[in-house]
């Protein structure tokens, strides 16, 4: 059925039993073309006398039924990174349409300018701040420059979407990612997303400074959700990519002592986990780490494991605070226990709640 026979089959209906003929089959018209014919359905509907009311009602359940759902759509700050790609990806792959903000433009992309100027598209539902230049690339030595790139890829991408979120009405969710490290170290100590964080170093109080950036103060921050993410390990980036080859060659093995804990999550679940808290808004502070807490000996052991090598070799501390600088270096010399009660009191389940779980996974062929 065309757009251009449908008036000329209303026309022809003698009765109502006639027209619901026709609509019992409303999916061979196109949704499009609803409120186009709204109105002919209306007109037209003069034509068959005592039945008019009838064929009104119909008309109408079949226009209600014609209306799309209202989109899903996603904008992603950091949309081309480790977490932003995979992301985009999986939210696409759950109905989403996904907008990335980008330093250069393209198909289903927003420029950083373009979002300061204009707001936040009309048509977005929720936003994800996953911008960041990698702290750990260990191609880059930690040079003031490089720790001012740190600092405000992060502080200025926060403040601006928190900024437009003050004009974008639509928007339900605000979920700005941030890190775990101002959770001091201790041994004993298990964090939750009630207990207080502080500011003891570079990272500590970079983590501080980009959860302040991320509120707007007023109303809109109760659509704001701060994700404190350990590290996330999963395919083709982050962590996985750089201990690959290593434990490959079987040189692999903990940093430093490998007693400090390591707070960790799947790349799956933080997705999954966004999904969830965009869905299902859970305003404040989450933890987005693994419920199973784990020392990078731990990790490091059960990865090797998993791909049949030796764990043998530590990796000195001396030699990570050549490579990334004493700064950088506490990210991976150090850690806190920190338990995802938020999340799992949300609702939440995890996919990969143990190292194990996720190495096989993470190392499974195919």
């Amino acid at each position: 059925m065309t757009m251009e026979t449908l008036p000329v089959l209303l026309l022809m209906c003698q009765s109502a039993n006639s027209f619901s003929t026709i609509l019992r089959q409303p999916s061979q018209i196109h949704h499009s073309t609803a409120a186009v014919w709204q109105h002919r359905f209306q007109s037209a509907v003069f034509c068959f006398g005592s039945s008019s009311v009838v064929i009104r009602e119909k008309a109408k359940t079949y226009i209600s039924r014609s209306r799309p759902e209202m989109s899903k759509h996603a904008l992603i700050g950091g949309g081309t990174g480790f977490i932003g790609r995979n992301l985009a990806k999986n939210l696409s792959q759950k109905g989403y349409d996904v907008t990335v903000i980008s330093r250069m433009p393209g198909p289903k992309r927003i420029t950083w300018h373009e979002l300061e100027k204009n707001g936040i598209p009309s048509s977005i539902t929720a936003v994800v701040n996953a911008t960041g230049q990698n702290v750990l690339d260990a191609t880059r030595r930690w040079t003031p420059g490089f720790q001012q790139n740190v600092w405000n890829s992060r502080i200025n991408s926060s403040k601006t979407l928190a900024q437009a979120m003050k004009a974008a009405p639509k928007v339900t969710s605000f979920v700005n990612l941030c890190g775990v490290s101002h959770y001091p170290p201790s041994e004993s100590k298990v964090y939750t997303e009630e207990d207080k964080v502080s500011g003891f170093d570079y990272m500590s109080k970079l983590c501080l400074a980009w959860e302040e950036a991320a509120k707007t103060g007023d109303e809109q921050d109760c659509k704001c959700t701060i994700l404190r993410t350990g590290v996330v390990v999963g395919h083709g980036g982050g962590m996985i990519q750089s201990i690959w080859l290593p434990f490959k060659l079987g040189v692999g093995g903990p940093l430093g002592s490998g007693q400090q804990i390591m707070p960790w999550i799947h790349m799956q679940d933080l997705c999954s986990l966004i999904q969830h808290i965009i869905e299902k808004p859970v305003p404040g502070v989450v933890n987005a780490v693994a419920p199973e807490i784990a020392s990078n000996k731990e990790f490091s052991k059960a990865f090797a494991k998993a791909i049949n090598r030796p764990c043998i070799f530590n990796v000195p501390e001396f030699v990570v605070h050549a490579i990334f600088g004493k700064e950088r270096a506490a990210l991976l010399l150090s850690g806190a226990k920190v338990k995802p009660q938020t999340a799992i009191s949300s609702g939440f389940k995890f996919q990969y709640p143990t190292v194990k779980e996720a190495v096989t996974e993470l190392t499974r062929k195919g």
